[in-house]
């Protein structure tokens, strides 16, 4: 299984071994990563699981959609490699995959 790894503001790491065709969003609720909310519970309908992809993962996790471009306006402090971990579906490419978890959701 694909192993990603979340970095919480304050440094702290945690990392989990995810199922593929889950998404990032889900893997981090199922393991009770802090700062992921995930209010509308994937839906894209809120930002509340947003996340700051590292930059050498962007071209594997893609661009965002017009609708989750649309939500990230609503997120807390958004920024190069702002996606809502909703909309990332795992893959095997993204095992070793590094997100960053904001100070705060919108």
């Amino acid at each position: 299984m694909p192993k990603i790894t979340y970095i919480t503001h304050d440094g702290k790491e945690h990392s989990v071994e995810a199922e593929i065709g889950t998404t990032v969003m889900e893997n981090a609720i199922k393991n009770s990563v802090p700062g992921i909310e995930a209010e509308c519970g994937g839906a894209c309908a809120c930002a509340t699981c947003h996340v700051y992809v590292d930059e050498a993962w962007r071209e594997k996790t893609g661009s965002p959609e017009i609708m989750e471009e649309d939500m990230l306006d609503f997120a807390w402090e958004p920024q190069a490699g702002s996606r809502l971990s909703c909309q990332i579906r795992v893959t095997a490419d993204l095992d070793g995959l590094v997100v960053r978890v904001p100070e705060k959701q919108a």
